[in-house]
């Protein structure tokens, strides 16, 4: 059944009119807009127990205390502020409002500026109660705003603010429509680039599912969770880090996948230099991959996403077929230096792809973009079948109107050849070892990592058979 979509007015009079919800908003910077909806359309008395516009800096820090890092457009301050005025509502209110379902809502944002050299993001977050005298679950969300104009990106705020409360108190029981509805009435105004939804009532909610949906529902290009399987922005880890990011499928990740992030990103740390202790690494799993057999499956994911945590692990899902929507993406955290992790299949085509979509005299324009100067490719090599000839960066067979541009970039070291690699493993593919593992085919294990082959018998991942793993155990 289709969701009804609802005008912002009537989704903030429909919790004004709710007499078991009850709340407080605090706003600091561009998130002042979030309570006026609920004043405007009247009846507020009955939801609003206190609204604070915490815009001073001092006046702030003295409510919520200082934050370390100087920053106050970031995830702990928000959930300070949560902590803080969430705490008021329960010893103040508590017996004089028994039946009640209490909530605090609290953001901070730093709209466009006037030289723009603040583009519009933020942090807003939700404490609320779905039973009285119940423990409170969290909605913390990372907004980037689209908007040009500062008074629109206010207005965007003050929108998704109250998507935020009526999400959580009418579709909590189904955290994808939760998510969708963020967005309503504001599709192509903002992104949301990180959801985490926690709580006694959403222990069965998996965050990394959450962030799978923000991209499959195209609210953002990029999500990320950490080792832990929590999800995280690169906002609070990623700013002026040198980074190196390894696109695969991981389906399972096997002895040459761990040998592709082990040695490229023994060369980024060599080549960043006294920079080296600078370096982060992500795992990447695009769309594209995830839909390579036709329909998302999401069983799928999240075996995948089991293995990557296992092996520590930091992954990106994302929207990002073309690498240059990647860049993009990373250019807001003024990385020094950018690492993207190929296989040397995979580079071919997409010079290839580049170079036979960009016939029309935008060529040189083109591979400017993908290489840009803070941008470098390691390359790892395959096996060409047949021969069992190692094709590497110096011998791949790249379209002679190419070539003059490809020998630039090799000359200069855009484009690496990864070195140290086993090739004893390179006979090693996914797709043959996912095969092995469905038909319960003997030798997959030594194809993998040992972590790898015992979390896929323990929680019969990609199709083990469950009939084995009732004999084994």
């Amino acid at each position: 059944m289709k969701r009804q979509l609802l005008e912002t007015e009537q989704k903030a009079l429909e919790i004004n009119l709710n007499d078991k919800i009850y709340g407080s908003f605090a706003e600091i910077g561009a998130g002042q807009e979030v309570a006026r909806h609920f004043f405007q359309v009247g009846a507020a008395a009955g939801t609003i127990a206190k609204t604070i516009s915490a815009y001073d800096k001092v006046m702030s820090d003295k409510i919520y205390g200082i934050e370390n890092t100087g920053r106050y457009v970031c995830e702990a301050r928000v959930y300070k502020m949560l902590d803080h005025e969430y705490e008021l509502m329960e010893s103040r209110l508590d017996n004089e409002r028994p039946e009640t379902c209490f909530f605090s809502f609290a953001d901070s944002v730093a709209a466009i500026n006037f030289s723009r050299t603040i583009k519009g993001n933020g942090w807003m977050g939700i404490r609320f109660q779905l039973r009285p005298d119940a423990p409170p679950n969290d909605l913390v969300i990372h907004v980037k705003m689209l908007d040009k104009n500062n008074q629109l990106q206010q207005q965007a705020i003050g929108i998704l603010g109250v998507n935020m409360v009526y999400g959580c108190y009418n579709f909590y029981e189904q955290p994808e429509v939760l998510l969708e509805s963020l967005i309503d009435s504001l599709r192509g105004r903002i992104k949301i680039d990180m959801v985490r939804l926690t709580g006694p009532d959403f222990e069965e909610v998996d965050n990394r599912h959450l962030s799978l949906m923000l991209v499959k529902h195209k609210l953002t290009e990029v999500a990320m969770f950490n080792e832990k399987g929590q999800n995280v922005h690169p906002s609070e880890f990623l700013y002026r880090k040198n980074l190196m990011v390894v696109r695969g499928s991981f389906r399972p990740a096997t002895l040459v996948n761990m040998d592709m992030i082990k040695t490229a990103y023994k060369q980024f740390r060599e080549d960043a230099g006294k920079e080296s202790n600078k370096c982060f690494l992500l795992t990447e799993i695009t769309m594209d991959n995830l839909l390579s057999d036709g329909d998302l499956d999401e069983k799928d994911f999240l075996d995948r996403a089991d293995l990557l945590c296992e092996l520590g692990q930091t992954v990106v899902i994302s929207d990002c077929s073309r690498q240059q929507k990647l860049i993009d993406y990373f250019k807001d955290y003024k990385c020094p230096k950018l690492g993207l992790v190929t296989g040397v299949r995979e580079l071919l085509e997409m010079i290839n792809n580049t170079f036979y979509q960009n016939q029309d005299g935008a060529l040189l324009s083109a591979f400017g973009e993908l290489f840009t100067r803070n941008v470098k490719f390691y390359v790892y090599p395959a096996l060409q079948e047949g021969s069992g000839e190692v094709i590497n960066c110096q011998n791949l067979p790249v379209p002679e109107g190419i070539k003059f541009v490809y020998k630039h970039l090799l000359g200069s070291s855009q484009i690496h050849d990864i070195q140290g690699y086993k090739e004893e493993v390179l006979h090693i593919f996914s797709k043959q070892v996912l095969q092995m593992i469905k038909d319960d085919e003997k030798g997959w294990e030594k194809l993998v990592p040992s972590k790898v082959a015992n979390l896929i018998k323990e929680k019969c991942l990609f199709g083990f058979p469950y009939e084995q793993m009732e004999f084994e155990y």
